[in-house]
């Protein structure tokens, strides 16, 4: 698999991201383009994640929260998008609000 392939299956759901990070991995030629959009992929289900887990325990004490879930829901599927438009055309663009913090963060993906 080429490095731009990498990037853009790192956004095909979860076992996507597995598959990606795997090759990326046993790759002998580690592209910047694949190792960009493997983080903002992760960071991307990491927040989701970390947001529904958040937003069911508060709901349970604030229920006027859960009105919030489908919004935030939808703009991390937008940013998902985003993401995996700019990983088909090889660019390496941010996800809007987070993307910089995702690269900052998981550099454990090296």
């Amino acid at each position: 698999m080429d490095q731009k392939t990498i990037s853009w299956v790192s956004y095909v759901t979860l076992i996507g991201w597995i598959i990606a990070l795997v090759t990326y991995n046993s790759s002998n030629d580690k592209s910047s383009l694949a190792r960009f959009h493997l983080r903002q992929s992760f960071g991307i289900f990491a927040t989701w994640v970390a947001f529904y887990i958040a937003m069911f325990l508060v709901a349970f004490i604030i229920p006027f929260l859960f009105v919030l879930i489908p919004f935030v829901g939808i703009a991390l599927l937008i940013f998902l998008i985003i993401g995996l438009i700019a990983a088909v055309n090889g660019e390496e663009k941010l996800v809007p609000l987070l993307g910089d913090f995702y690269q900052k963060t998981f550099t454990f993906i090296n």
